[in-house]
């Protein structure tokens, strides 16, 4: 394992239509979107997951926890909690959870401020939530 500071970290934004993926470094502190995964009611194409991961190599995945805005917990928390499982055990990654509230709302706003249209799903809202959450856990990590 590398020393503290120097790990690759990817995030993943999970959805039920696409899951965002970005990649960076942790003591960066910064994530570069890297793609948005179809899914299907949730289900990734394990294959392109596999293939991510295989090139990239993270020391570390971060998933997003869409949590309520009182901490409590919704349905999508479960499905994405399910996620990380299925992650960890399909290609034995160490995982962690992040808090994700208000992601996928900031990157839509930064989206539309760089011009960008309400077709979110072809603008890379769900690989700069990605981003947020991989730069939201790094600033945990300094703290």
């Amino acid at each position: 394992m590398p020393e503290a500071g120097r790990r690759s970290v990817m995030a993943f934004d999970f959805g039920l239509r696409r899951i965002g993926v970005a990649t960076g470094q942790e003591m960066l502190g910064t994530g570069q979107p890297l793609a948005m995964i179809p899914a299907d009611n949730g289900m990734p194409d394990w294959h392109q997951l596999e293939k991510l991961l295989a090139e990239w190599q993270p020391d570390l995945v971060l998933v997003g926890l869409p949590l309520n805005m009182d901490d409590s917990e919704n349905d999508m928390c479960g499905r994405a909690r399910k996620f990380g499982k299925r992650l960890h055990g399909r290609f034995h990654v160490s995982i962690e959870m992040v808090d994700e509230r208000l992601t996928s709302y900031e990157a839509k706003g930064e989206v539309m401020a760089a011009g960008g249209s309400r077709d979110f799903g072809r603008h890379g809202v769900d690989d700069r939530a990605a981003v947020l959450i991989l730069e939201t856990w790094c600033r945990l990590q300094t703290v």
